[in-house]
């Protein structure tokens, strides 16, 4: 029975792999900002034990929002932005105890960002950006141990996120009436990295609710207090001439249902919600930024055989929220109220491999 039950967590708690928060969109939050829900197995991991996961995501983002309106004549006019966005995280952790748990994050990103606007406003062009983002390291500590954390745990977590990801990456643009090709950093929505070092707090849990069945919950914050990182933003109004640094958020929740007569199988619903706030909680929110939030529906399947376990999460948007940034605010007169647009993806795809490495047991004939 004791064997099943870690099973079950085991399965579970692969479903902390998945918030990895990318808003879908021109609201540019970084994948896997959050680090203690890239752990996963960590609540089961015993001392010296590994767990290696490989995280895919991909999203198109086209539907263009103002605050909670959508704005559909950009697709009926052939307006609209549309970016395309591909991401893999390698994530490696490993257990200092059964509690203490560390973790590296490793992202790799490709993008391609297709307009009318940013080029000669005729003809429809496409940049792109691709290479290592922001890498992130950290800690956990689960808050339960032994019989206490039989039903389930928690555990908080503190990183840190560096500017590794290129935050003024370039790409050709085609100009004025003659579409002249220019070379000119990309937008900040396909950036590699906002330039920032940030301060991740997270948390994650896991509790066994009855039966088979688990309900989850993960969250971070990133603090970014760095103001600008001196990025050109090739915009007109000068106080949105450089780019910002912005905090990050997101949280999720939800049920896991593990099947007792298909060993290894689990579908799970929940919901989340992940965004971009228009101040920061530390220090200046100056520069251009596009806050806002997505809240998402997530139904999943997950399938555990031995010690490696695949993953599938698809989002589906249900509110999204292009919130009035700090120069739309400076912008704006009683007259004429600024108020800038971002564009959102309907769903979401998560598709994460783990594999758990078991701490090899001495040989008694050694």
């Amino acid at each position: 029975m004791k064997k099943y039950t870690q099973f079950l967590f085991a399965i579970a708690a692969l479903l902390l792999l998945e918030i990895n928060a990318n808003a879908q969109g021109c609201v540019a939050i970084r994948q896997f900002s959050g680090l203690g829900n890239a752990v996963g197995q960590g609540n089961i991991l015993n001392k010296g034990e590994w767990n290696i996961s490989a995280n895919y995501r991909y999203f198109k983002s086209f539907r263009h929002f103002r605050g909670t309106h959508e704005e559909p004549n950009r697709i009926e006019d052939g307006t609209e932005v549309i970016n395309y966005q591909h991401g893999l995280d390698i994530n490696i952790s490993y257990a200092f105890s059964e509690r203490l748990y560390g973790i590296v994050s490793l992202p790799f990103q490709y993008n391609e960002r297709s307009s009318l606007y940013e080029h000669n406003r005729t003809d429809r062009h496409t940049t792109y950006s691709k290479g290592f983002g922001d890498m992130r390291i950290g800690a956990g500590y689960w808050l339960l141990s032994g019989e206490k954390a039989k039903k389930g745990n928690t555990a908080i977590g503190l990183g840190i996120k560096f500017p590794t990801g290129d935050y003024a990456a370039t790409s050709t643009f085609y100009r004025g009436e003659e579409s002249t090709p220019t070379e000119m950093t990309v937008d900040q929505s396909i950036q590699l990295g906002d330039g920032g070092t940030g301060l991740i707090v997270d948390f994650q849990g896991l509790w066994n609710i009855g039966g088979t069945n688990f309900w989850y919950y993960d969250g971070f914050y990133m603090f970014n207090p760095k103001e600008t990182n001196g990025t050109a933003t090739n915009r007109r109004r000068e106080n949105e001439s450089i780019m910002s640094v912005p905090d990050q958020y997101a949280l999720r929740t939800g049920v896991f249902h593990a099947f007792e007569k298909i060993h290894g199988l689990g579908l799970s619903l929940g919901g989340r919600i992940e965004g971009i706030p228009v101040r920061d909680a530390i220090g200046g929110s100056e520069g251009f930024r596009r806050p806002g939030y997505i809240i998402s529906v997530e139904p999943g399947v997950s399938y555990m055989l031995g010690n490696l376990t695949g993953t599938l999460n698809v989002p589906i948007a249900l509110w999204r929220n292009r919130t009035q940034s700090v120069t739309d605010i400076e912008n704006s007169t009683p007259d004429d109220i600024v108020h800038g647009d971002a564009a959102f993806a309907d769903y979401l795809i998560n598709f994460t491999l783990a594999w758990r490495i078991p701490k090899k047991i001495a040989s008694p004939f050694n």
